[in-house]
């Protein structure tokens, strides 16, 4: 039995991917016959800190500056003091409730200092989830060019994989990332992204609410912003305009939200949406009530994402529709699991016609979904992600000798 601490820059019941996934890892760990802590940066508390009880799970929210949401100044400070300013709110928690694992996830970047204090604190490992390697995608996408702010991003980048023991990428071609950069000095692995296999949500109705009973719709869940280039979704609706069947429903929130909706109110767009984030309760019911799930990437990334959406879509039987950047191992894992259609971000005819199958073939749309989930319980399950980082530490037996 191990005492796990968990780090992630979000928590339930915020709707983006990050405070998913490490729910269910939490909740996979306690499953598992472990002791669990989350310890999460929250903007609305009044208090320096809130320790609650869910899910059997110690959850521990830290009083932080806004970054969710928050203008890319504000953001960059807040996330910048993300390390210190979680020390001290929570040093004497941390204290009081020593632990054998620290898991933390990637992004934020500004977890090493933090990390290396609670490993000196606990004097145990630590395992490290990257799923967006940072600043590299955001250089790729133009938002950040290598100047003095990049390379102090990459010191925090360099830091975090510095005191992790080891570390989970999210897809194979993102080992060549650590290998072309020359850090192929530590344990690596390819950890891919998980869900339960089985969860209760209740539609919550959108579909009927929104007036889109009779039509296909094609459903995007998550973060509107930059790296997900949300123009090349438009761009698909107003070369679908003339299909009364179809309807692009955008679901989430991000930095772009408003000037998509400027785009789209100025093209008089009539066959696509933007609607705010729910809770996560009401977006795992949601997403089973749609008929193909949405991915865009940027063209030019040159890092390799598997967005976490894509579960919510495979977990409810949604065919893939994804146009995502070149050399992307997405494409592989989607094309060979048969469970959607992937073009290259660029190719808005090819992504115009796969859209007008999945639109007008009816049993390839539901096919290829049953298919989607198939592929989520051979390779995305939450057991087999906590089983693969657990299986590189001590049994517990050995690890209580260090307390």
């Amino acid at each position: 039995r191990m005492k796990i601490l968990c780090l992630v820059d979000c928590y339930l019941p915020s709707m983006k991917s990050s405070a998913k996934l490490m729910a269910d890892m939490a909740a996979e760990f306690r499953a598992q016959g472990h002791d669990v802590i989350v310890a999460a940066p929250d903007d609305s508390l009044t208090e320096p800190c809130r320790q609650s009880v869910e899910n059997g799970v110690t959850v521990l929210r830290i009083r932080t500056g806004k970054i969710k949401g928050a203008s890319k100044v504000v953001r960059a400070i807040n996330e910048v003091r993300l390390s210190s300013v979680m020390w001290k709110a929570a040093r004497g928690f941390f204290a009081n409730h020593p632990c054998d694992l620290v898991v933390f996830y990637s992004p934020s970047i500004f977890f090493g200092g933090l990390v290396r204090r609670l490993k000196k604190l606990f004097r145990c490992p630590a395992y490290m989830i990257l799923r967006d390697i940072f600043p590299q995608w955001a250089v790729d996408a133009g938002v950040l060019r290598k100047g003095l702010i990049y390379k102090y991003f990459r010191r925090k980048e360099l830091l975090q994989y510095s005191v992790a023991d080891v570390i989970g990428v999210q897809s194979p071609g993102n080992l060549a990332y650590f290998r072309d950069n020359g850090l192929n000095d530590r344990p690596l692995e390819v950890l891919f992204n998980w869900t339960p296999l089985k969860e209760n949500a209740a539609p919550p109705g959108l579909r009927k609410r929104l007036g889109l009973n009779g039509k296909i719709v094609f459903f995007y869940g998550g973060n509107i912003g930059v790296a997900q280039d949300m123009d090349n979704i438009i761009r698909l609706a107003e070369s679908l305009a003339d299909r009364d069947d179809v309807h692009f429903l955008l679901v989430g929130e991000g930095s772009e939200v408003s000037r998509l909706n400027a785009v789209i109110a100025a093209k008089k767009l009539a066959n696509i949406s933007i609607h705010p984030a729910v809770c996560q309760e009401d977006y795992l019911g949601l997403v089973g009530e749609f008929d193909v799930g949405l991915i865009s990437l940027d063209r030019d990334l040159k890092t390799h994402n598997f967005p976490g959406k894509m579960l919510g879509y495979m977990y409810h039987g949604l065919p893939i529709l994804a146009s995502i950047n070149a050399g992307n191992d997405l494409k592989d894992v989607i094309e060979e699991g048969d469970a959607g259609l992937v073009c290259l971000n660029s190719q808005d005819e090819e992504l115009r016609k796969n859209a007008i199958r999945f639109a007008s073939d009816n049993e390839f749309r539901r096919q290829t979904g049953r298919n989607a989930r198939a592929l989520l319980e051979k390779t995305f399950s939450v057991r087999q992600a906590a089983e693969q980082i657990l299986s590189h530490f001590a049994p517990a037996n050995e690890i209580q000798e260090r307390h």
